[in-house]
């Protein structure tokens, strides 16, 4: 094979990976900005910080209210949020109730901690 096609064929096996996940990238971008211009009040949003509200005034081009508590409204910049909770009504999920968690079935002890439960030492002697 001649050296001078080697060089081409590497520089394009480097460059098309990082086009594609640039192009991936902004792809992203375009759906997070779509969905942070698309907010109405009454969506309930998580903040990349974490943080549940419901929006209650998006008429502002670069910042939302959330209501984050009954009658506690705070002012965030739109890009914090990070994603809109779809089918979310907080009245019905707080008359549901934390869901249930079933405690982890039972382990049986290890024979060497039976063993040593019954108070039995190592050697095979009582204590006493």
């Amino acid at each position: 094979m001649d050296l001078s096609l080697l060089f081409p064929i590497i520089i394009l096996l480097l460059f098309v990976p990082i086009f594609l996940s640039s192009r991936k990238q902004r792809r992203a971008q375009a759906e997070m900005k779509s969905l942070q211009t698309s907010l109405r009040p009454g969506d309930i949003v998580s903040t990349t910080s974490g943080l549940r509200g419901t929006v209650v005034d998006a008429s502002y081009e670069d910042t939302i209210d959330l209501e984050i508590a009954d009658g506690v409204v705070t002012t965030w910049v739109r890009a914090a949020v990070r994603e809109k909770i779809a089918n979310a009504d907080p009245a019905e999920q707080a008359q549901e109730g934390p869901a249930s968690v079933e405690p982890p079935p039972a382990v049986e002890a290890p024979p060497s901690l039976k063993k040593a439960e019954q108070g039995d030492s190592p050697n095979g002697s009582s204590r006493a």
